[in-house]
């Protein structure tokens, strides 16, 4: 069985988010990032990441500006705005309570319930 794990649906944009909120980024740098924060575990393809990056521009969650990348070359980097600020903060908050809820229903015993 491989090491990676299946994103769940609405997660990709949270990810996104806290990449981004660690500093700005190309597109292949978030994937990058994302792959080092998740200790490799979470592998995201590009075919994924840019229409979320363009969806994620135009929620006013990102803002894109153009810039040279460290091999030199021209790329769009992305930061995180109040707004993108503001909802990883709501995101953040509502995943924590829901792998809490989660974890504590497996790890019910027998003798518990």
């Amino acid at each position: 069985m491989s090491g990676e794990a299946q994103l769940l649906p609405g997660t990709l944009d949270l990810l996104i988010l806290k990449a981004v909120s660690l500093g700005p980024l190309h597109g292949y740098g978030i994937l990058l990032r994302i792959g080092q924060i998740s200790g490799q575990a979470l592998l995201i393809e590009q075919g994924a990441l840019y229409p979320a990056l363009f969806r994620l521009v135009h929620q006013g969650l990102l803002q894109a500006n153009w810039g040279t990348s460290e091999n030199n070359r021209r790329a769009k980097f992305y930061e995180l705005t109040a707004a993108g600020h503001k909802r990883l903060r709501a995101e953040t908050d509502g995943w924590n309570r829901l792998a809490a809820a989660i974890a504590s229903a497996l790890a019910a015993k027998p003798e518990k319930v």
